[in-house]
């Protein structure tokens, strides 16, 4: 029987911690490697294996894109899997490979949000994608997004896809998205000369490793250098469905456990208990392939057919997207803030003020009030604090603009406003005192 599946990646990392204390970020992609292949539960970090293992047997595959070593990551893992008697036997009907780099991937099939730094995809042996698996909403927490249960139900219902195929081939097709600019990361000008299309583990591993985030760094650095601002749907990629004030249990494919007040799910008409089974056509098998969905939609507005069940009965609905609606989204979580910091903020890491401590500072509700709770210290990262920008400072103007209430607001204001080269006034409170300080926008 194969074995080589998705638990040898969780089981090994449940003991990675007490494994790797104390060991270089080289001796831990090693150690992990070495580890998994003596294990042989699962394919490491060859998907032509794999592909060609699922021809031979007709099975599908559980492909786990995963950075190593990603602190958060282990986190999830030792948290998320134990020996699940529900897990096993589901995995066991896959072919099951491991990614832990992102050298010479297909960007044309394997799409993900590059902020994350673990994502599941389900897939037939001719490419068509089932579904998707694993997202979160935080820097380091994940509670809300993924459990054991809900991936357990992600692999049922990609088990069922997969029986049905390819008489549902059909429906499937929206679940693969148009090619990127480039085929593999590696062909992206900023990376293309520095890395190859593999890890080099005759020498250095970590240094010709590509990470996830790399790719997302080189879509917008591709715009940037052009002197074009970084497109909408890359600037706010994979809206994760709380920001329609959706709020989807992790135990489940995709059932509603709550819906905001007046947001844009409540005004669709979603309800607490409602499973939801498609969104434009395509079977939802979990938060992630939502998140897909929505990703494809157009910043400028669209309306998506949603279809749920209901007290036993399937109900219609429609899930009216205005202009403007990813700009709900919160980018203060994510890998790609950091270079939104340097390129707009000169470093700075900003946190949205509360209702009290604008009231404090005798800042009005409607008016900008982002308080400086860290500054950079070095390269391009320690520009603010060049310029005389202070930990603690309230910043209260961003280029004569009093009504970017967030700091994602913020950073979409720079890259819509700015180019490089540029130079923004600020004018920031320190301990009510008016400042005014210059910052350069940057690469």
């Amino acid at each position: 029987m194969n074995r080589l599946c998705l638990l040898g990646l969780f089981l090994g990392f449940s003991m990675l911690p007490a494994l790797v204390q104390g060991q270089t970020r080289e001796e831990k992609v090693r150690q992990d490697r070495k580890k998994v292949v003596a294990e042989g539960f699962w394919i490491y970090n060859d998907l032509e294996k794999g592909f060609a293992q699922a021809k031979q047997t007709g099975k599908p595959i559980v492909v786990v894109l995963r950075c190593i070593p990603c602190v958060e990551c282990v986190k999830l893992d030792d948290d998320l899997v134990d020996r699940d008697p529900d897990i096993r036997p589901l995995l066991e009907q896959f072919v099951c490979v491991r990614i832990v780099s992102t050298n010479g991937l297909d960007l044309s099939l394997f799409q993900f949000d590059t902020d994350q730094s673990f994502a599941v995809f389900m897939l037939n042996a001719d490419g068509t994608v089932y579904g998707r698996f694993g997202t979160r909403s935080h820097h380091s927490e994940w509670y809300d997004d993924v459990s054991l249960k809900g991936m357990a139900q992600a692999l049922r219902g990609a088990l069922e896809l997969h029986e049905d195929y390819p008489k549902n081939r059909n429906i499937l097709a929206g679940k693969r998205g148009k090619p990127l600019e480039y085929s593999s990361p590696e062909k992206y000008p900023s990376l293309k000369n520095k890395y190859k299309d593999s890890i080099d583990y005759e020498n250095n591993v970590v240094r010709s490793c590509i990470h996830c985030h790399q790719i997302g760094d080189a879509r917008r650095e591709l715009y940037r250098s052009s002197g074009k601002p970084i497109p909408e749907k890359i600037f706010y990629p994979y809206p994760h469905p709380k920001s329609l004030g959706l709020i989807l249990n992790p135990d489940t494919k995709a059932d509603v456990k709550e819906v905001h007040v007046d947001s844009l799910a409540d005004i669709a008409g979603l309800i607490k208990g409602d499973k939801i089974k498609t969104i434009s056509g395509q079977p939802i098998l979990s938060i992630a392939d939502v998140q897909w969905v929505l990703d494809q939609a157009s910043p400028e507005g669209a309306s998506l057919a949603v279809k749920v069940e209901r007290a036993g009965s399937l109900k219609s609905l429609t899930l009216k997207l205005p202009a403007d609606w990813r700009r709900q989204g919160d980018l203060s979580w994510r890998v790609s803030s950091w270079g939104y910091r340097r390129m707009f903020l000169g470093g700075l890491k900003l946190k949205d003020m509360t209702e009290a401590e604008k009231k404090a500072a005798q800042i009005p509700q409607d008016e900008m009030g982002l308080l400086v709770e860290h500054v950079g210290q070095y390269g391009d990262h320690a520009a603010a604090k060049r310029a005389g920008v202070k930990k603690g400072d309230i910043i209260v103007g961003f280029d004569g603009q009093i009504n970017l209430l967030t700091e994602s607001d913020l950073f979409f204001y720079g890259n819509r406003k700015t180019k490089i080269g540029d130079h923004v006034e600020i004018f920031v409170l320190r301990n009510g005192k008016p400042l005014q300080f210059r910052l350069p926008i940057q690469k």
